[in-house]
């Protein structure tokens, strides 16, 4: 796809203005997100990434417009997976409920900014290198069976813990130990300090990180114009902050979410590497963005209905045995 500056330009400019009327719309004032809120924003973000996806076919045709669908809905269902860190963060650092739309808005930002020097190191191996795919397509495959090995051992009590740049910056810049409204920093006894809102942001930040060693990858195997890369990402971090509050409470109850984002990792990686085996002059087949898309839409939405059917089933189990007790 042949993007001008002007249009990289003006995509980043019109995201910008996105994010600035989200700011003073929704979050310019602290205060407890509703599910309504939720839901209508969600919604809003969802419209704009298939107005966005419309525009791609009107300007460029069905290649590129297919290949941002199929990449907003890989990066969306692996965002979900992020969430269940946020909240381990969230709960690790007490951050009162009026706060979380504020931490979540910026920590976004930092992850997109983060993002988009991924994006841009891996466009520049993809384009010199193309066995750097084989690299991509085995690292993926290797994720999808961690996951699998994560979900079966579910057991166990997670924590979240702090990476090394956000404990270098702890050990570098004293902070305080209370929230002082929104401010980031504060001065006391005549010191400079940061306070525990902005220790939370960069924690949402650069976590995400480790989430795109992963996502970007996969992203990367399903197109490698790096202008449809950035701009799924982009849609997909965007409704971040929304998505947690609106299906905060329903995060428990999808069970099999690392099941299933397992099989889809597995599924991209093959298709790397199958790519990667073609330019290398190799008769394998490939698969094509149709196939993938569909493929992708189909596992999300068994694993969905298998998630919420065992945690329902799991729900009936857990009443009747207090009654089985008692008896």
């Amino acid at each position: 796809m042949d993007v001008s500056v002007a249009m990289w330009a003006a995509t980043i400019g019109v995201l910008i203005a996105l994010i600035v009327a989200d700011f003073f719309i929704g979050g310019r004032k602290p205060h407890e997100v509703s599910i309504r809120e939720a839901g209508i924003w969600t919604a809003v973000w969802v419209v704009l990434a298939v107005l966005f996806g419309g525009f791609l076919w009107w300007h460029s045709g069905g290649q590129p417009a297919g290949e941002f669908f199929a990449g907003y809905i890989t990066e969306k269902s692996l965002s979900v997976d992020n969430l269940f860190v946020f909240i381990l963060i969230m709960g690790k650092f007490a951050v009162p409920k009026v706060y979380q739309q504020r931490v979540l808005m910026f920590g976004v930002i930092i992850a997109l900014v983060l993002r988009g020097a991924f994006i841009a190191g891996g466009a520049a191996l993809v384009a010199q290198f193309s066995w750097v795919f084989f690299v991509f397509g085995g690292f993926l495959v290797w994720t999808a069976w961690k996951l699998i090995k994560e979900a079966r051992a579910d057991g166990e009590d997670e924590e979240f813990e702090e990476n090394r740049l956000l404990k270098s910056i702890e050990r570098r810049f004293p902070s305080t130990d209370k929230y002082h409204g929104t401010k980031l920093f504060v001065r006391e006894n005549g010191r400079r300090l940061m306070t525990p809102l902005l220790i939370v942001m960069l924690a949402i930040g650069t976590t995400d990180v480790l989430f795109a060693l992963d996502s970007i990858p996969a992203i990367f195997g399903l197109t490698q114009d790096p202008y449809v890369v950035f701009t799924a990402n982009a849609f997909a971090l965007m409704g971040l902050r929304q998505l947690y509050f609106l299906i905060g409470g329903l995060l428990k109850k999808l069970v099999h979410l690392s099941y299933g984002l397992s099989v889809i990792l597995g599924f991209i990686g093959v298709k790397l590497v199958l790519h990667a085996a073609h330019e290398t002059g190799a008769h394998v087949p490939e698969i094509g963005i149709p196939f993938s898309l569909g493929f992708i839409v189909v596992v999300l939405a068994v694993t969905t209905v298998t998630s919420l059917t065992a945690s329902k089933k799991r729900q009936e189990q857990a009443e009747h045995e207090p009654a089985k007790l008692d008896a």
